[in-house]
């Protein structure tokens, strides 16, 4: 099958072309698709350059491009070489326009703009890096959420994923044989969410594990008998300390802390109009 050409290009880094583009194709299976990616482009002379590999490799241009001229010029060389093109934000921001009775600002990467919202990222990563896998748990209560969990439940990578989402996020592995610091069950600030899945997932991910790590898949961390104990502890101690609980053995990473930030909104909101009320919330 001939491969679609997918051309993104942008007059800023072209990052949020990548997700929209990631986002779309992410609905059709089995789509074979070159993608080439054209950050940058802020000058005729630069558009010049690429058109001449674009035209060589006809497909779909996605575009980002704020300067009126150089968006004019896009549109009418793709055009004539008979190039579908589309202006990833206009959908959102031409409506935008007309309902705030405001233009729109040209200025390229303006929502990369480094304010307090980015700052406050940067610091979420760093922090959550940090505290990754138990460690400083004396700084826990600093925290936004904590995520506990067995091992290979996705508690790094959730956590990770929540802190470019600007959630200060520890988390900590579950260990029957070794319990987690008595300061886990006395958080007041953090909300603690228990990350579950089940038992012959949980054997087939870490069997995965050993086997690219070259290692032994025939262990106690991957009997049967002896994971089911592990998730039976964890999901108790979930329930006896009331915190939220995710079942993640369907969900991919986005969808985990999807469910975990929906979570975090209602507790908000539930603090906000009782200050005192810290409860756990059912699992989902």
């Amino acid at each position: 099958m001939t491969p679609l050409h997918l051309h993104l290009l942008s007059d800023s880094t072209g990052e949020t072309l990548e997700m929209i583009a990631k986002a779309a194709l992410a609905q059709f299976e089995n789509a074979i698709v070159d993608r080439h990616f054209w950050p940058m482009v802020r000058s005729q002379q630069h558009l010049d350059r690429i058109m001449t590999e674009i035209v060589t490799k006809p497909g779909l241009v996605l575009f980002t491009v704020v300067n009126e001229a150089l968006r004019d010029s896009l549109e009418k060389r793709c055009a004539e070489a008979g190039l579908k093109t589309v202006s990833a934000l206009d959908s959102v921001t031409d409506p935008l326009a007309r309902l705030l009775d405001k233009e729109k600002v040209h200025r390229p990467g303006r929502q990369h703009v480094l304010d307090d919202a980015y700052f406050e990222r940067v610091e979420a990563i760093q922090f959550t890096i940090a505290h990754d896998d138990g460690l400083l748990w004396e700084e826990w209560e600093e925290a936004d959420i904590l995520l506990a969990g067995v091992s290979r439940t996705s508690k790094t990578p959730t956590a990770i994923y929540l802190a470019n989402r600007g959630f200060r996020t520890a988390n900590i592995p579950i260990v029957v044989e070794s319990p987690p610091p008595p300061a886990l069950f006395g958080l007041r600030h953090p909300m603690v969410v228990g990350l579950t899945t089940s038992t012959d997932r949980l054997v087939q991910v870490r069997r995965n594990r050993l086997l690219s790590l070259n290692q032994t898949p025939e262990t106690d961390y991957v009997d049967k008998e002896r994971v089911e104990k592990e998730v039976k502890y964890a999901r108790r101690m979930f329930a006896d300390n009331g915190w939220a609980v995710i079942d993640v053995t369907r969900r991919s990473i986005e969808e985990t802390a999807a469910a975990v930030i929906k979570l975090y909104n209602e507790r908000k909101a539930r603090l906000a109009a009782d200050p005192d009320n810290t409860g756990g919330t059912k699992p989902i």
